[in-house]
């Protein structure tokens, strides 16, 4: 039977969230609670990527990579304004409060939100059309950190760039195979970064001046039968929160210890990428996809390639502009 502590506690939850979602909880197993997110925006995407929270715009960006779409969640409103591109778009970080700034299969460039022009700040090489750009974000400094994999993920054939807005662009990582979640700690000293097929997330010293890397071990290991490692996101007290493919959710990770503390389940199997949002950035976007499902996975699972929502009982970390 619930305490009157415990409904307040849900009803203040459920005011927090758009008025159409409301958020379950599940009984504690040891460290790990389960929750439930709900649909936010409802999308077929094939692959739902990339979600950030623009802080100026006070809006959630993400994209579909085959389907070569930006979106832009409007919280206030429970809908999209949507961009789309002659090639894949697999990231998106804010740049100002009219632009941001996206990898294309092998561009980066720039979008106006107000007029949707395009303007070129580097290329990336996909090796006569082998490679694709995947996953990235802005480091402290400003940096855009973008990696690379190959079409059909043969092993090693992606690396890990960064670009500057003077359109230099360094390879940091060689060998990678799908190039992934990316964050970096509040003091700028460790940047975090997984591989996906290796099913770990690394640590490696970061100098920030420089953006110089060092390996500098491993922080996570995932559990058999969780999934991959895919997008990934930082809280305020240095937690990481892992989209895992194939995992049915976001797990959230001390990467001192290694150690679950949290996972939030998903009715979808794939999941790509989770950004923390909302005026307070207590809300955990998480977004999803249909690629690689089958038939009856689709009829199993119907809202794979929806954006979902919930509110973990954690606050995340403003996201880095495109700046340097």
């Amino acid at each position: 039977m619930k305490t009157s502590a415990m409904l307040d506690s849900l009803t203040s939850l459920a005011l927090a969230l758009p008025a159409f979602c409301f958020l379950f909880l599940s009984s504690c197993s040891g460290n790990t609670l389960t929750e439930k997110p709900v649909v936010a925006f409802e999308a077929k995407a094939t692959t739902g990527e990339g979600s950030i929270w623009h802080p100026e715009r006070k809006s959630l960006f993400w994209v579909d990579i085959e389907g070569k779409t930006l979106y832009e969640y409007l919280p206030g409103l429970e809908t999209c304004n949507t961009w789309t591109f002659d090639r894949m778009v697999s990231t998106v970080v804010p740049e100002t409060d009219s632009t941001v700034v996206v990898s294309l299969q092998n561009e980066i460039v720039r979008v106006n939100l107000l007029t949707g022009a395009n303007e070129h700040v580097a290329s990336i090489d996909d090796v006569a059309g082998t490679v694709r750009c995947n996953d990235g974000k802005c480091d402290p400094e400003g940096r855009l950190w973008v990696g690379t994999m190959g079409f059909g993920a043969p092993k090693g054939a992606g690396k890990l760039y960064t670009v500057t807005r003077d359109g230099v662009v360094t390879v940091k990582l060689d060998s990678v195979t799908i190039s992934n979640g990316i964050v970096w700690t509040a003091d700028k000293r460790f940047m975090y970064y997984n591989d996906t097929p290796t099913g770990k997330v690394a640590r490696y010293k970061f100098d920030a001046s420089t953006g110089n890397i060092e390996f500098d071990g491993i922080a996570v290991t995932l559990a058999e039968g969780t999934g991959s490692p895919d997008g990934m996101t930082i809280d305020r007290n240095g937690n990481l929160w892992v989209a895992q493919w194939g995992g049915y959710g976001v797990y959230c990770y001390n990467p001192q210890t290694g150690e679950l503390l949290k996972k939030i389940e998903l009715p979808a199997p794939n999941v790509a990428s989770c950004a923390f949002g909302g005026e307070n950035l207590d809300i955990l976007y998480i977004t999803t996809a249909r690629a690689g499902l089958s038939e009856s996975d689709l009829a199993k699972y119907p809202q794979s390639g929806s954006l979902f929502v919930c509110k973990p009982g954690a606050v995340g970390v403003k996201a880095s502009k495109f700046t340097k």
